[in-house]
């Protein structure tokens, strides 16, 4: 019976609170308010306030209870923090330095002297600040760059040469970035191709401030790349340098490098074979044939296709002089086939690829005939003056 005293008497109070909020209308309508905070429901008394309602109690609240009950034991105390084990603290002057120095490393280095230049609102894809140095973009440690215009160059004809002056010998790499925006580009730009030339420079022309900012970045992001993007890539195995090799010639294919690779087993057997034994291949035809043979028998040097010149007429007096050199010439020839009968001129062959290579193979192995033999009697001279000695 006590228990339920208090509801019955929140149930009545409510009930006289929402008597006291009718309110009269028309006929057969009445309109209750409902009371809407705890206040009106319950009234002023502190004793039948509801305790708040906390839907989402922290993990401490919600697991208190354990605490408190028998299967519950403290953790162990961590032990005290030793001497050695404790890394040595690090000052934030030097974390501030480290950080900096990265960044720095990271970001193009843009001189005082380039504040104002609309080519660094176009420098989007790599980071740049100003920093007091002395070229115009530092790019690595050992690259830099130097920006020019040729409107400006033509107002200050010497300012790029003392500019590079500056630069002395300090950085492997020395761009001079040039900024074409002037019409007549012949005389200026000759001369700054001439004093980037005479200084060891690399010239790189630019038609727009976002051309230029494109070339700052790419030498700024490939700026520990190494060259092996732009090289050439060579095979390694001889059926692909074979290929590539006889593939140069027209109308030769892949397959008829491995039909000719297969017949005559190398590159010099190829060369040595006679346009027979081309034609026997199968798969080879008659323009094959002509084009390979021709391409390995042909003159290594190829005579040239200009029209003679036409020689001016001699005065009387040089002609009767080039007369008279000329037979005494012939005499002096004809005297020397009479004593030397035997002797027979020799015809020079104007020299083929095959020859060319026989030439070249030939004098790289006497090249390095000469060199055994200079690291060899060093050797020998020792052992002699060994074997003296020891007579003695």
């Amino acid at each position: 019976m006590l228990k339920g005293l208090p509801e019955a008497m929140s149930i009545e109070r409510l009930a006289r609170s929402a008597g006291n909020n009718m309110v009269g209308g028309r006929s057969g309508q009445n309109i209750v308010r409902v009371p809407t905070s705890p206040r009106e429901v319950f009234g002023t008394a502190g004793s039948s306030t509801p305790p708040p309602h906390n839907p989402y109690p922290s993990f401490s609240e919600a697991f208190s209870f354990i605490k408190s009950s028998e299967f519950y034991t403290p953790p162990p105390a961590p032990p005290p923090p030793s001497s050695e084990t404790t890394p040595p603290s690090v000052p934030p002057s030097t974390v501030s330095s480290v950080s900096g120095s990265c960044q720095n490393r990271n970001s193009i280095l843009v001189s005082q002297r380039q504040k104002g230049n609309p080519l660094l609102k176009h420098v989007r894809n790599v980071r740049w600040m100003f920093a007091d140095v002395v070229c115009d973009y530092l790019l690595g440690q050992s690259s830099c760059a130097l920006y020019i215009s040729l409107r400006y160059h033509l107002l200050h004809p010497d300012y790029l040469y003392y500019r590079i002056r500056e630069l002395q010998n300090n950085y492997k790499l020395r761009v001079v970035l040039c900024h074409v925006d002037v019409e007549d580009v012949v005389k200026p730009l000759l001369e700054v191709t001439r004093t980037a030339m005479l200084h060891d420079c690399t010239l790189l022309c630019g038609w727009s401030f976002e051309e230029c900012a494109r070339y700052l970045e790419t030498l700024k992001v490939y700026e520990n790349k190494p060259s092996d993007s732009i090289r050439e890539h060579m095979h390694t195995d001889y059926l692909s340098r074979l290929n590539h090799a006889l593939t140069s010639i027209r109308h030769v294919n892949k397959t008829d490098v491995v039909t000719l690779g297969s017949t005559f087993g190398s590159l010099s057997g190829i060369m040595d074979a006679s346009m027979e034994d081309l034609a026997r291949c199968p798969g080879i035809g008659e323009r094959k044939v002509k084009r390979l043979y021709d391409t390995f028998h042909e003159p290594f040097r190829r005579v040239s296709s200009r029209p003679a010149s036409v020689i001016p007429e001699t005065p009387v007096k040089d002609r009767n002089a080039e007369e008279a050199s000329t037979s005494a010439h012939d005499t002096n020839e004809l005297a020397g086939q009479l004593t030397n009968p035997s002797g027979s001129r020799k015809e020079t062959n104007p020299p083929n690829i095959r020859s060319a290579l026989n030439a070249a193979f030939a004098k790289y192995a006497e090249k390095v005939r000469r060199q055994d033999t200079k690291d060899t009697s060093p050797e020998r001279g020792k052992s002699g003056n060994g074997k003296t000695k020891k007579d003695g």
